[in-house]
């Protein structure tokens, strides 16, 4: 259960990253490919980009990370 009070850019900037983070993990789990490698979606990666620099975290990913930590616990601790 969220602890933390966010800002609306910090709630984008880490539904953003979770979002990524399930892009990312369906592109590794799929079948192994020896001739092409995971492709993570260009705009995945920018849509977080820009809800980081959004929030004012661009940067400081020890910052952002604490804030995830304490709002989502769990997803990044697998």
């Amino acid at each position: 259960m969220p602890t933390a009070v966010l800002t609306d850019h910090e709630r984008a900037a880490v539904q953003a990253y979770l979002r990524l983070l399930k892009t990312v993990r369906a592109a590794f789990d799929g079948p192994p490919d020896g001739r092409r490698p995971p492709v993570v979606p260009p705009s995945a990666l920018a849509e977080a980009e820009r809800a980081l620099a959004a929030a004012g975290l661009a940067g400081n990913e020890e910052a952002f990370f604490r804030l995830l930590h304490t709002w989502h616990p769990g997803p990044t601790d697998r």
